[in-house]
């Protein structure tokens, strides 16, 4: 008899022990910490399903997949919408509350208290519960930490005719948001606001020049001790990093194994003979993330440990560094998102290219079929141009180094998907503003799923992003200056030679170009 799978039993027993005890530590918040649960449980029923029937014996395929993801993204965005409305329903029920205890307290003052110093007695009374709070010294209802009243006055010191005309205020977090007008370009404006604010309170606060919810400026000041994520070198941390780099070592040398022509590793002195191969991979990403980092260090952001993602199949999907304080404006964004696909691709494409040579002049040492260079329009194209009549055999004979630069170009073209905290969603976000890569990345989870038919490790990828990377960079400092001409149009490349990279030559276009013999990948 077949002993079942221990992997799939742990994942099922470990799925269904997190749900238990997200239900037990949820329902201590109530009706909205039970939607919140409902919503994990949404998410991760596919897998349960999948993991569920895989133990049970039943494997179902990729369509019955997809629609199960399909209809846990439907059902978790309508839960996420219910979610809101009782958020803005107990919103509006605690400034109701808030009102009835400030109204109720008033009446047990002294008339002489009503109008406070310094205001004027025909002037009728703010209605706002907040703002009655505040003006009337309410400190015992700590719905919100205020600004100190000393700083308040300061920071509305910085705020002028000239620069930033403020017509509201507003609490929000430990600052304040200051709606008004802009009187001047946002890089002047914002140079002036921030200036002025640290000549009167040091680096105690930081300045945010954004786009509010009615797509006007909005003026938001922050304490500088909030304005950072928490940073990753704690020692569990460390240790899944640690953990994270031995696996992409593993993957990277079996990988190198299999390129070297040993299939099936039976003892690890055969992981020696793709130890070449995989210090490749190493030196790509390696200098991936060397050249964002001292990006980031122009700009004097501070940037977290990186985490590297395994892949049997690419040796290493990458790394990602999660941004950990205050981006100055959407230049040093994009010349941070975009350094390290700028120096991975060029390396990539420089082996690949070479390999491609030494292949054209028979320094070829692996037999692979020819119809595999119809998987990407860029492999395929180069190829046309270096090996020419040879791509119509059904083999062909290529370097080492052209499987290297191909998978280094992969690897650089999946972190180019405009989606969330890619280095492709950074750009987008740096060029095109925070809607529209929203956008894209909602449209980049999809292709990702229907990609899934053709390969299956678009389903992986498009999970990591979901799970980890979806998630835009918070607001710049100054989040309304637009990118110069340059940064737009290298930005416009960067995502063109990622299509061109991932996407694969139909069977058509690749038999006019004479790329493989027999059928095509696609049709």
């Amino acid at each position: 008899m077949r002993a079942t799978p221990f992997i799939p039993i742990a994942v099922f027993i470990l799925t269904l022990a997190l749900l238990g005890w997200g239900y037990f530590r949820s329902r201590k918040f109530g009706k909205l910490g039970l939607l919140s649960w409902l919503q994990f449980v949404v998410l991760m029923s596919p897998w349960l399903v999948y993991f569920g029937l895989f133990v049970s014996g039943v494997f179902i395929n990729f369509t019955t997949l997809l629609f199960l993801l399909l209809s846990s993204t439907i059902a978790y965005v309508a839960i996420g919408n219910q979610l809101r409305k009782v958020v803005s329903a107990e919103r509006s029920e605690i400034e109701q509350k808030l009102k009835q205890d400030i109204e109720a307290s008033n009446g047990d003052q002294p008339s002489t208290s009503d109008n406070p110093p310094n205001s004027s007695p025909n002037k009728s009374p703010t209605k706002t519960p907040i703002a009655l709070a505040m003006s009337q010294g309410k400190t015992q209802l700590k719905l919100f930490k205020a600004v100190p009243a000393e700083d308040m006055k300061l920071i509305q010191g910085i705020f002028g005719i000239e620069t930033y005309y403020v017509t509201e205020t507003i609490p929000y977090q430990e600052g304040a948001i200051f709606k008004g007008n802009l009187r001047g370009e946002s890089d002047v404006v914002h140079d002036r606001l921030s200036k002025s604010l640290q000549d009167r309170l040091g680096n105690k606060y930081n300045l945010f020049l954004v786009e509010g919810q009615d797509r006007k400026p909005v003026v938001i000041v922050l304490p500088s001790r909030i304005n950072a994520f928490a940073d990753n070198n704690t020692i569990p941390q460390k240790i899944l990093i640690a953990v994270l780099i031995i696996a992409n070592g593993y993957t990277a040398l079996n990988l190198g194994a299999q390129v070297a022509g040993v299939p099936m590793v039976q003892n690890p002195q055969e992981y020696l003979v793709g130890l070449p191969f995989a210090l490749g991979i190493g030196a790509i990403l390696g200098l991936r993330e060397l050249a964002m980092r001292l990006m980031a260090r122009k700009y004097k952001v501070v940037l977290s440990l990186p985490f590297l993602l395994p892949s049997s199949q690419l040796g290493s999907f990458g790394a990602f560094s999660r941004i950990l304080s205050p981006l100055p404006n959407r230049a040093a964004l994009f010349d941070i998102a975009i350094a390290a696909p700028l120096a991975s691709g060029l390396l990539s494409l420089t082996i690949l290219l070479l390999g491609l040579r030494l292949s054209a002049i028979g320094m070829g040492s692996i037999d692979i079929p020819s119809q595999i260079f119809q998987a990407s329009v860029l492999a395929g194209t180069l190829a046309k141009l270096f090996l020419g009549e040879a791509l119509h055999n059904s083999f062909i004979s290529i370097h080492p180094l052209v499987i290297l630069g191909w998978l280094g170009s992969a690897i650089t073209a999946l972190n180019l998907m405009p989606a969330g905290q890619l280095d492709g969603g950074r750009i987008v976000q740096s060029i095109y503003g925070r809607r529209t890569a929203s956008w894209t990345t909602v449209l980049t989870l999809i292709f990702l799923v229907i990609a899934t038919v053709i390969n299956p490790l678009a389903l992986y990828w498009g999970g990591i992003i979901l799970i980890l990377l979806r998630d835009l960079e918070r607001p710049m400092l100054n989040e309304l200056s637009e990118l110069d001409g340059d940064r737009e149009a290298l930005g416009v490349v960067a995502l063109f030679w990622m299509l061109v990279t991932l996407l694969p030559i139909t069977s058509g276009v690749a038999e006019r170009l004479g790329i493989g013999s027999g059928g095509g990948l696609l049709p």
